[in-house]
């Protein structure tokens, strides 16, 4: 539940309201010191049954209004809550929703690659799109042609820049980036023209629709080098892991990872991570609902002055294109 403050927050016209949804309320928070203005207020009442029920408790008629909510853990729950909480402020006659979805789970569910399945992230973006939403904020979406499937318009800003200059601090001689798969190719180049070094890449089957891939090659000169695996997201960390230990065998020096969400599903992905040689896993804070006891290995870097700019470039109607990598 998210309690009502003691006492109503005094604001100006001109401030910015942000809630957030049960899915991020640190990060919610963050973002709100970033802007320096209070969390707007509001609550989520759990009945017996699993039904939700949410209400704003303070005054947002003709007001713009930026939510922030990520969808996982629990997923439905999460994304439920955020259709009505965006019908919630239209019913109460905001002048337009920002969705902030720092992680959209669905989005794994971008195409029709087998008989008889649904493209999930396309029934979620209708449901966005129908609950009344203006405009949608995410970060590292897993496709790309997910931001096709809105009608409004969709930002996605990139955890490169924080989780680079997390890197950066540990000053690791002779990196290299990898990416796991060819599919992640185009971004993990991003990564190493950042930090300015060079690329190899994984050769990633997948038997299939669970979560666990092999790493059947690694395609690039590791030797002596300190690999830098980087991903949109992982679930177990098995195939980081096993991106490390091919790279390891051809090799490599040392291995470290970043990852922009990190879901982890289990505590054996915990076991796995402390297990594995992987020195060092950095991820965001898109997730801060894990059912699990972070690793030792883990380094969170939050994303919060990321989202917290681009939703005061939003709301003074400014360009947010000086937030993504070149």
């Amino acid at each position: 539940m998210v309690s009502p403050a003691k006492k109503p927050v005094r604001r100006s016209p001109d401030d910015i309201l942000v809630f957030g949804g049960s899915g991020s309320p640190r990060l919610t928070q963050r973002i709100c010191d970033y802007l320096k203005v209070a969390p707007g207020q509001g609550e989520v009442l759990r009945f017996s049954e699993g039904n939700l029920f949410v209400r704003i408790l303070e005054n947002v008629r003709g007001r713009r209004v930026y939510l922030v909510q990520s969808t996982a853990f629990p997923a439905n729950d999460n994304f439920m809550e955020l259709l009505f909480w965006i019908d919630a402020f239209k019913r109460a006659s905001a002048a337009s929703v920002t969705v902030v979805m720092p992680y959209f789970s669905y989005a794994k569910g971008d195409k029709k690659d087998e008989p008889r399945v649904s493209i999930r992230a396309r029934v979620c973006a209708d449901a966005i799109e129908v609950a009344g939403a203006d405009r949608v904020v995410t970060m590292d979406l897993h496709a790309p042609q997910i931001q096709g499937f809105f009608r409004i318009p969709v930002d996605v800003l990139y955890g490169m820049p924080v989780l680079c200059q997390a890197v950066r601090k540990k000053k690791l001689k002779d990196l290299i980036v990898v990416s796991p798969d060819v599919g992640f190719a185009k971004m993990a180049r991003v990564y190493a023209s950042e930090l300015g070094v060079s690329l190899a890449i994984g050769d990633k089957t997948r038997s299939s629709d669970d979560e666990n891939a092999d790493v059947l090659h690694v395609i690039g000169d590791v030797e002596g080098k300190t690999a830098l695996v980087v991903d949109d997201f992982t679930i177990t960390g098995g195939t980081l892991i096993s991106v490390a230990e091919k790279i390891l065998k051809k090799g490599a020096r040392a291995v470290y990872a970043v990852v922009t969400h990190g879901v982890f599903s289990s505590p054996k992905a915990m076991k796995l991570i402390d297990r594995s040689p992987i020195e060092r896993l950095f991820v965001t804070d898109t997730v801060e609902s894990q059912p699990v006891e972070f690793s030792k290995k883990i380094e969170t870097v939050s994303v919060a002055p990321l989202f917290g700019e681009a939703i005061r470039r939003i709301h003074n109607r400014e360009s947010i294109s000086v937030l993504f990598p070149t």
